[in-house]
């Protein structure tokens, strides 16, 4: 029998890994870590090279799958939000409808609805935050799929395909061969037809360093 009437009572008072843990493991917490990182994760495989993003997300992804293992988690939840990231990241390489996308977003809502498998009061996710995600997620889908239409709409600015139907001015012909500059740039031509400096060419084709080209107008109309 313990006589603690007149103990001194003494506090201890936790460490700060007790209270990054008491923090982390927050239902709300663990989930917004988790989809931190999946987004930072995405956001590093869409634009290669900015580190920052692909940083952050893995360090929010690991500290996430840390207070999990600690909460009364369903895998069936974690798997379809899992899943529902990865149709994302398929809408991105196959850009059409969208299906991809709202199926990924449904698949992410259901699974985190699922995610924490207890009924006790306190560790549910709050509707609120659950939208609030899945808000974000379709914004994200429409400015992607936003971006992708229009870098197919947008015409060629770079490679073969913008010399080919190019114009052009002659600027000498020599025993070299002709020379004439085309957007802004001086390439070695050849045509089937004779050609005069100060004369317009169009170009028709392209064999290696050398472009095939065709008179825009006859030589006597050259200005």
């Amino acid at each position: 029998r313990l006589a603690t009437v007149a103990a001194e009572v003494v506090e201890y008072q936790p460490d700060w890994r007790s209270r990054l843990l008491m923090v982390i493991t927050d239902p709300s917490i663990a989930y917004l870590l988790l989809i931190i990182g999946f987004y930072g994760l995405l956001f590093e495989f869409y634009s290669p090279g900015l580190i920052a993003p692909g940083v952050i997300g893995g360090i929010c992804l690991l500290l996430a799958l840390f207070a999990l293992q600690l909460l009364p988690v369903s895998y069936t939840g974690l798997a379809l939000i899992a899943l529902g990231v990865g149709l994302l990241v398929a809408e991105h390489f196959a850009p059409g409808f969208g299906i991809l996308g709202m199926g990924g977003i449904t698949a992410f809502v259901i699974g985190s609805i699922m995610l924490i498998d207890t009924d006790t009061p306190g560790y549910r996710i709050p509707w609120p935050l659950i939208a609030g995600v899945a808000a974000a997620s379709a914004g994200f889908l429409i400015v992607v799929l936003g971006f992708a239409m229009r870098a197919q709409r947008r015409p060629v600015v770079s490679g073969h395909e913008q010399l080919l139907g190019a114009t052009g001015e002659v600027l000498a012909n020599t025993d070299g061969g002709v020379l004439a500059r085309i957007h802004g740039e001086v390439w070695k031509v050849r045509a089937n037809a004779p050609l005069g400096r100060g004369q317009m060419v169009r170009v028709v084709g392209i064999d290696g360093l050398v472009l095939a080209v065709e008179p825009v107008h006859p030589q006597g109309d050259a200005k």
